[in-house]
Order: C-alpha cells, then structure tokens, then sequence
C-alpha cells in the first residue's frame, strides 16, 4: 500500500496510466460498454463507477492542452430520449481537476467505438448510468 494513492486506483490502472505517453488515450468505459472486445489493453474496475474513478484519474493524468478536445464522451444516439445526468457530473470532477477546464466533446457512437479501439487502453468498470463513457487524452507533466 502506498500513502495518497485513491484506492479505487488499482496497480494494474496505476502501471497503464504510468505507461502512457503525451497523446494516447484512455476510455473509462460504463458497464455496458464492449471493453473485452475494444480494448487493446484493458483494466477491470467492475463495482465502481465512472465519476470517482474520473475523480482519481485527474489527480494524476495531465489533459493534453495542444489539442481542441482532450475530453470525448458518447453522444445519445439519435432517436434516444436519454438525457445523461452524469455528463454534468463529469463537467463539475473535470473542473474540480482541471484549470482551466476544457469542453466535453461529443462522438457519434461508432465513431466512438472506433476511437476506443485505438486507445491505449479501456478502463472497464460497473458504471450503470447510460452514456457514460469517456475518453481522455493524456497531455505532459509540465517542468517545474
């Protein structure tokens, strides 16, 4: 065990994102999500959901900030009445994290599942709430 480290964290989860370089991605992916067969990497979480992992994540992983849109969600697909409260949840965790914080970008969902595809890796966890996925795009750790 080690000190400051959020629990929900896993050392399977701590080691990908450790992993990662300034521009691979992420998807921390709902419970309904095809993670098995869209991930080339993936990391379970089951029985957490989306947001305090969200939370956890952006405690340590740096948003690129030299693209446009280091934040993609899943947008409703069309004729969906779906109205996902957890984008505003999302919203509020990127701006606790991230200054200044950047917009949620929206992907058509196989366009989604084609840019999940080519992440780095998928972050399957027990999220219910629908349309819950979101990719992060992982920026550099600025010199001090």
């Amino acid at each position: 065990m080690l000190i400051g480290i959020p629990e929900i964290l896993s050392p399977e989860l701590l080691k990908i994102l450790m992993e990662m370089g300034h521009g691979d991605e992420i998807v921390l992916a709902d419970g309904n999500f095809p993670a098995a067969s869209m991930g080339k990497r993936v990391a379970r979480c089951d029985g957490h959901p989306v947001v305090p992992l969200l939370d956890a994540v952006l405690r340590f992983f740096p948003l690129d900030t030299f693209v446009q849109k280091p934040v993609l969600c899943m947008a409703v697909v069309a004729g969906d009445k779906t109205q996902p409260a957890i984008w505003n949840e999302f919203r509020k965790t990127i701006a606790a994290r991230v200054t200044p914080a950047p917009e949620i970008a929206f992907l058509e969902r196989f366009d989604f599942y084609e840019r999940a595809k080519q992440a780095y890796a998928v972050v399957a966890t027990g999220e219910r709430a629908l349309y819950a996925n979101v990719i992060l795009k992982k920026g550099v750790v600025p010199q001090t």
